[in-house]
């Protein structure tokens, strides 16, 4: 059964503690009433594809964190929202850098050339199913400088994102083309998952805020 808020929708969880999904989910007018993050190991499987990555990685935080928030009554009939982003070159999966030597060889492989980035979208529904989507987006950065790797990791905006860069931040200096979804590099395509939502009957545009 579907539950509903105090402004009579459907309540909503995110399965994320990123700030920047939280900031593109608020951009289309919906606030998630709780946040509760799926701690999984995403290490790729053998021979996993990044687009498979990505789907199965957004998948498993979207039903880890509804069976978690459905042990709780206040939760147990909301959707449940996640996503997760993989950048590749090749078939090749860039980590999610946490140390500067991560970072460094990350932006020497981004380098001048395109790679790619897929977003993997899932939302777990009140009657228990899974709907999903994958987005994958081209970017091609310039040719850096020694000097602009390690500006860029002196800047600490590397750390823990996927490939070792933030588009949103100094990191957009970089990008020299893009093809796909902006808002699913940074980390949650807005089209796709309004489609979602929309889809299973959340009210998305009912929350837009109106003015005389």
């Amino acid at each position: 059964m579907t539950q509903a808020n105090d402004q009579g929708r459907p309540k909503l969880v995110l399965a994320s503690a990123s700030p920047r999904r939280l900031a593109l989910l608020q951009q289309i007018g919906v606030e998630p009433d709780f946040l509760l993050a799926a701690d999984l190991d995403e290490t790729p499987l053998p021979h996993e594809l990044p687009r498979d990555l990505a789907l199965r990685l957004s998948h498993d935080k979207a039903t880890s964190a509804a069976a978690t928030a459905r042990k709780d009554p206040q939760w147990a009939g909301a959707f449940v929202l996640a996503a997760d982003t993989v950048v590749a070159v090749g078939r090749r999966v860039l980590p999610k850098c946490e140390t500067s030597d991560e970072a460094r060889q990350c932006l020497a492989l981004l380098s001048g050339r395109t790679h790619r980035v897929y977003t993997g979208v899932a939302l777990a529904t009140p009657k228990g199913a899974v709907r999903q989507r994958v987005v994958e987006s081209r970017v091609r950065f310039k040719r850096l400088s020694e000097a602009e790797i390690a500006a860029y990791i002196a800047s600490h905006e590397w750390h823990g994102k996927a490939g070792g860069y933030a588009i949103q931040g100094l990191a957009g200096v970089f990008v020299e083309h893009l093809i796909g979804s902006y808002p699913g590099v940074v980390g949650l395509p807005l089209y796709e998952t309004a489609a979602l939502l929309s889809g299973e009957g959340f009210p998305l545009s009912a929350q837009w805020p109106l003015k005389a």
